[in-house]
């Protein structure tokens, strides 16, 4: 490769690593042209997989700031630069790897820090992005249709009310797998119970009647 072409490769990798959110170098060694395809068209618009040389990606990495990446730049190297959910892109090729042993997970690139061989596999256990919004959704929904009486409280309870769920959604994730059939924090009826007590104007007259 001619000087000038070693430039723009190298400036063009540098690219996709501090522009993309992470990426994953495989081993594709022994995949024919077909199935490099079908991965390519299995990974979708989340990650775009390319055949890369080591010498450029190892310059490229130490210019957009990444370090510790040389080890991984072992033998035949193509790297998936991930532009859509990591968790998708890592459970694709997990998938890939599980029916074409050839393809060898051999690390990446996360947030600027390089993740072993291992913590992509972790990765790709996760759930994705989408889903775990879902749940959040859902858990909130049925947290609220539980709790009726917060949308006759004044707007400040309910407030407090949503803020003990999310507190508690942080303190035990576990909430959020029970989606629809969470139950409501105890927060919500203590913040609740204040607005069965509350005067108005309406009640006190007809006190005094």
């Amino acid at each position: 490769m001619a000087k000038p072409d070693k430039v723009a490769a190298v400036s063009e990798l540098k690219d996709k690593f501090t522009s993309s959110h992470g990426a994953v170098l495989t081993e594709y060694r022994g995949l024919t042209v077909a199935e490099l395809r079908n991965l390519r068209r299995s990974l979708g618009e989340d990650a775009s997989y390319a055949v890369t040389k080591n010498t450029l990606t190892q310059i490229a990495a130490r210019e957009a700031g990444i370090e510790g990446i040389d080890e991984q730049l072992a033998g035949p190297t193509a790297i998936a630069f991930i532009d859509g959910d990591p968790v998708n892109v890592a459970k694709g090729l997990r998938d890939f790897a599980k029916a074409n042993p050839l393809l060898v997970i051999k690390g990446g690139v996360l947030d600027g820090k390089v993740i072993s061989a291992a913590e992509v596999k972790k990765l790709a256990d996760l759930e994705s992005r989408e889903t775990l919004l879902a749940k959040l959704a859902g858990a909130m929904k049925g947290n609220l249709s539980g709790a009726a009486s917060l949308f006759n409280a004044p707007l400040a309870q309910a407030a407090r009310a949503l803020g003990a769920l999310q507190t508690k959604a942080q303190d035990d994730p576990s909430v959020l797998a029970a989606g629809a059939g969470t139950a409501a924090p105890e927060a919500t009826e203590a913040d609740a119970a204040p607005a069965a007590e509350e005067s108005t104007p309406a009640a006190d007259a007809a006190e005094e009647k």
